[in-house]
């Protein structure tokens, strides 16, 4: 009987060979050949009409099975899965679903349409149509365009059991009758629609009745929809986050979802829960979210109505008492993250024994951990206290805690040793942003032999006395110590062999690099050493390592140039930062690495032009830095990185034009200022509608700039000064988005007319160093954002427009070296002009750090821990820096101001123009100012003493005016004031006292008033009544009352002069006799002045021949 087995199962094993080998023989040529066809079909219509996605699917004889986003079954290589999401180009339009392209594809099991502006169907050919493929169980339809109309559609395949239309256009009612005969429907996702608001339900009927998972999230429903979703009796999970349910929850409502499992209403606005104890109301219930909500302590007691639930997440205010806590006996899950409860709870929470995961994140908790409570949780596998202010030593009855596998310390106040060691299951510790004293050998864990994640930045590391060798029993997987100050490596890391991440960032390292970390760790994939000391050469390490994925070297002195078999040994590397360090030469090793999505080789010494083969080897790249080095040549012309976000080319030798090239990018940011291009600012740019950022600056720019510049839409950023531009401001009414102008120093001539009208969101503008002409317009009161004014350098005429008051978020104006006539508006007084953090534009944009991209997106095994929510994943690094500059002349000299210099700088600059009249007494209200120029203008009058108030002043500059009286003695309590000077004007009197700043003002301050006295000048004051400047041909009056005003002397001696002249006229028009004898008179002096010049030359001439 046995050998009778087996001889059948060596029959049966025989069979499936030959069927094996007899499919293989079948299935040799690929995929079948009307699925390759329909796949091409495909990529047409996604592309139409000039798209460029899915570039691997050719008309070759290439296995289409082998395609992206293309899954075959191993057997019968039929397509069983399409993942065709975010396929379409968004700027191609909207696309319009064609079934008859699918319905080749027999075998369909699952099609993602994900995010390609779907927006309706060809004629015929929608949605129902698909119902030929038997198959399809799974459709995804998110990101699109759709609304209600195609819930019918979707409603009669019959197939599906998973359908996702989230992120569409649905809203209002939702008919479930329109899907009742998707009768095989298990998962339903309606998240994301936002209007949403009623689901249109029928009880008592069979809809549905297959449905397990209901996502609601995102959309408009408030308490009434919970009745309607009582009907749907299979309902294991339900989700309804980020609606608007408020007040409270009558849990009787769901009383007829007998299968619900899983429940999360988070982040609405319920404050209470309505249950009642004893029935049988969702007792199938395990898993109960209400994050986002704040409930008082009672909550705990009314969820004992659900003697299932495992798992509870809510955010609760107030004292927690043991009793609170004594409803949840069979609780092993509680996450109690942002809640506001107070010490006490540690100390209570140990009657829940069943625990096995606790979470305490942010909890405002303080002082020193309780030695009771919760240490008697000896089933807690998870203890998370991040983010709080315990402060003093680890009590030692956290050893009891033997099953505790992940253990979260991090952004606390804890303080000295760590000792873990009864600790034998910890599998990740936390221990960063702490005080505590780790030695540096961390023998502390040596005996932790499950332990995968060390993570300890910016904590106290001991030297030990004594060089500690130790072998240790674990393997780690991720280990930072970022922020250390540690000067070689831990000795424990030589023996580690499995690591995936390392972050020793922050350091004081140095030496060579450490080429043995990466051929020890084969699947190492992320390295961090950032602001180190290492030293080149860079030396890589002998094999291929095709895991490793991201590399930090930034902030080093590597000085070599880039080994030549970087794309071998890191064949799949994905982010590359060795910025700001001594690297030399090209960087052609890296422009053949195809995965390649981030490269920074900025602030460097990099020479050579760019490699032209960076097109075809980089085209993954999503953003490239090569600022700040010595590159020259052009752009070449085959510099086709096609998925391109952020160019940084600024301070480089480039020459040459903008390459047209350029116009195939789709960027965000495009920065190549401080370089050496010419010609014109291209026509294309109106096409580049994505860029928030254009800088190109201080090149040799030309020509005008191009009105299509005003169709970017969502353009934030632009500098174009430094150049050569000519012509006159382009017509921008419509920059919804704009923020900051720079067109300073260049050739723009002409008036301001309509530029930058309606730009209602400008913060700065700078106009600056231009020609431009005619008068500052009226509307300028309307740019109700605008922070920062700068239009010194021109040609502008006219008065100060009093709409400049109306700007009331504006701290630094300059009008400077202008032809600017009359008076200084009084209103200016109504500006406060506070700093403002809009004015400093700093551009941000960061990546998680490399390590907790790693814990973030890598199962790393640990039950429990949701890595994703992490403090430390929120651990980031700058990827993209950037911030305006703004020059505003101060102390005498321009000044540069940028960042937190900007935010805090203000100040008034209305030097050089024609300014008359007194100086306003308003002016002196103005006392968040930091400077103020008024000089080279024809002010009159006297320095008001209510410039005393101006406490923030730091430069006050009155000279070249004509200004009379006495310098106010007040001013002295100007503690800031580090620039001061009133030379060449008429005052007079004696300057004050010299002490506090006056005291480091020499006689400069106050020449080409000879009428002034007193230190620092030689000018003794006497008790004498010092001479009137009027004695002295000067035109303004004594010291009290000042001399004649030259205004109304010209005015009154020109009427009078005129009036005379006029009384002559007329006299001799009307009476004849007087007109014959006026001329007469005047003929007889004529006849008397020729004879005696006669005379008188004769009499010359004959001196002469004497």
């Amino acid at each position: 009987m046995g050998r009778q087995n087996r001889m059948m199962q060596l029959g049966i094993w025989w069979w499936m060979a030959l069927v094996w080998v007899g499919m293989q023989i079948y299935g040799c040529g690929g995929c079948w050949e009307q699925e390759r066809f329909a796949l091409l079909q495909l990529k047409t219509s996604i592309n139409y009409p000039n798209g460029t996605s899915l570039p691997s699917w050719e008309d070759t004889e290439s296995d289409c099975c082998h395609w992206e986003r293309v899954v075959c079954n191993f057997t019968t290589e039929r397509v069983i899965k399409l993942f065709l999401n975010y396929t379409r180009d968004y700027r191609l339009g909207t696309w319009y679903f064609d079934a008859s392209l699918f319905l080749p594809f027999k075998e369909l099991r699952e099609l993602d349409l994900t995010g390609n502006r779907l927006a309706g169907w060809v004629t015929n050919e929608g949605f129902d149509r698909l119902v030929g493929l038997e198959k399809l169980q799974i459709l995804t339809l998110g990101g699109n365009f759709y609304n209600n109309s195609i819930l019918p559609y979707l409603g009669v395949l019959s197939s599906l059991k998973t359908l996702h239309i989230a992120s569409n256009r649905l809203n209002g009612s939702i008919h479930f009758q329109d899907l009742c005969a998707m009768s095989n429907l298990e998962e339903l996702d309606l998240s994301y629609n936002y209007e949403i608001n009623h689901l249109m339900t029928t009880k008592g009927t069979k809809c549905l009745n297959k449905l397990r998972v209901l996502r609601l999230d995102w959309n408009n429903f408030n308490n009434s929809i919970l009745p309607y979703l009582g009907v749907l009796s299979s309902l294991k999970t339900l989700s309804i986050t980020f609606n608007k349910l408020n007040g409270s929850i009558h849990f009787q409502d769901l009383c007829a979802m007998s299968n619900l499992e899983e429940l999360d209403l988070s982040y609405n606005e319920i404050n209470h829960l309505m249950t009642t104890k004893g029935t049988k109301c969702l007792n199938k219930l395990r898993i109960l979210r209400l994050n986002g909500e704040i409930f008082n302590s009672s909550v705990l007691q009314s969820l004992e109505a659900f003697p299932s639930l495992k798992n509870l997440s809510l955010q609760i205010q107030g004292l927690v008492t043991a009793k609170d806590l004594g409803a949840l006996n069979n609780l092993e899950h509680l996450n109690l993250d942002y809640s506001s409860i107070n010490g006490s709870f540690l100390q209570n929470v140990g009657v829940i024994n069943s625990l096995r995961v606790l979470s305490l994140h942010k909890c405002g908790l303080s002082g020193s951990l309780p030695s009771k409570g919760w240490c008697n949780l000896k089933n807690l596998e998870l203890l998370d206290l991040s983010e709080n202010d315990f402060e003093g030593i680890l009590p030692s009855c956290l050893g009891n805690l033997t099953s505790l596998r992940i253990l979260d310390l991090s952004f606390n106040h804890f303080k000295g040793n760590v000792s873990l060691s009864s600790l034998v299951s910890l599998e990740y510790i936390s221990l960063s942003h702490n005080h505590f004293m780790l030695p540096f050998s961390c023998a502390s864990f040596c005996h932790l032999s499950k332990l995968k994640v060390i993570l300890s930045d910016n904590i106290t590391i001991s030297v030990e006395n004594e060089f500690q060798s130790w072998v240790p029993r674990f393997q780690l997987k991720v280990f930072s110590l970022s922020n250390c100050t540690i000067e070689t490596f831990p000795n424990f890391l030589y023996h580690q062999n499995d690591l995936r991440a390392v972050d020793l960032s922050h350091n004081n390292l140095v030496g060579k690099f450490p080429t043995w970390l990466l051929e020890n760790n084969t699947r190492l994939k992320a390295l961090s050493l950032r602001s180190n000391h290492f030293l080149g050469p860079l030396e890589l390490p002998l094999y291929p390592n095709p895991h490793f994925k991201e590399l930090d070297l930034s902030h080093n002195n590597i000085s070599s140039q880039i080994p030549t078999n970087w794309n071998v040994i890191f064949p799949n590397l994905e982010n590359l930062n060795m910025s700001k360090n001594m690297i030399e030469g090209n960087f052609s090793p890296l422009a053949d690495i195809s995965s390649l999505l981030i490269l920074d080789l900025s602030n460097n010494n990099l020479s050579g032009r760019i490699p032209e083969h960076l097109g075809v080897g980089g085209s993954s790249l999503w953003f490239l830095k090569l600022s700040n080095n010595y590159l020259h040549g052009p752009i070449p012309h085959f510099f086709n990185l096609t998925n391109l976000r952020f160019l940084y080319l600024d301070n480089n030798q480039f020459v040459g034009e903008i390459p047209n090239i350029l116009s195939n990018f789709f960027l965000y940011m495009i920065d190549i200022s401080n370089n050496h291009f010419s010609g014109k600012i291209p026509q294309w740019i109106g096409n580049m509608s994505d860029l928030t950022v254009i800088s190109m600056a201080n090149n040799h720019l030309e020509g005008p700039i191009p009105i299509e510049l005003c169709k970017l839409d969502y353009l934030y950023f632009l500098d174009l000064s430094g150049n050569h531009l000519s012509g006159s401001l382009p017509s921008c009414t419509n920059l919804s988005y704009i923020r900051h102008v720079h067109l300073n120093k260049n050739g723009l001539r002409g008036p301001w007319s309509h530029a930058f009208y309606g730009c209602s969101s400008l913060v700065t503008l700078d106009l600056s160093e231009n020609n431009l002409s005619g008068t500052i317009p009226d509307w300028i009161g309307n740019l109700s954002a605008l922070s920062i004014l700068l239009l010194n350098g021109n040609h502008f005429g006219g008065e100060i427009p009093t709409q400049l008051c109306d700007l009331n978020q504006i701290s630094l104006i300059s009008l400077s070296q202008n032809n600017l006539v009359g008076f200084i508006p009084h209103c200016l007084m109504n500006i406060t002009f506070n700093a403002t953090n809009s004015k400093s534009f700093e551009l941000n944009i960061y990546l998680p750090s490399l390590i907790s991209q790693f814990i973030g997106g890598t199962n790393l095994g640990i039950k429990f821990f949701d890595f994703s929510n992490h403090p430390y994943y929120e651990k980031r690094e700058t990827l993209v820096y950037f911030k305006q500059q703004v020059v505003f002349p101060t102390k005498k000299m321009s000044y540069v101001y940028n960042g937190s210099l900007l935010h805090l700088m203000s100040g008034v600059d209305f030097s050089c123009n024609q300014l008359t009249g007194e100086i306003p007494i308003e002016i002196g209200n103005l006392n968040e100012i930091r400077a103020l120029n008024l000089s080279h203008n024809r002010l009159i009058g006297s320095i008001p003493s209510t410039f005393s108030n101006l406490r923030n002043v730091e430069s006050l500059d009155l000279s070249y005016n004509n200004l009379n009286g006495s310098i106010p003695s007040q001013l002295t309590v100007l503690y800031s004031l580090e620039v001061f000077s009133v030379a060449y004007n008429n005052l007079s009197g004696k300057i004050p006292d010299m002490k506090a700043q006056f005291s480091t003002f020499d006689e400069k301050c106050y020449e080409g008033n000879p009428y002034l006295c007193g230190p620092p000048l030689q000018n003794h004051c006497t008790n004498t009544e010092l001479p009137s400047p009027m004695q002295n041909g000067s035109d303004n009056e004594d010291n009290d009352e000042g001399f004649i005003d030259l205004g109304v002397f010209y005015v009154s001696f020109s009427v009078s002069y005129i009036t005379v002249l006029l009384g002559i006229a007329a006299v001799l028009y009307i009476n004849p006799y007087w007109r014959r004898v006026w001329f007469n008179l005047i003929e007889v002096c004529i006849s008397s002045c020729y004879y005696f010049v006669l005379d008188s030359f004769h009499k010359l001439f004959n001196y002469m021949n004497m």
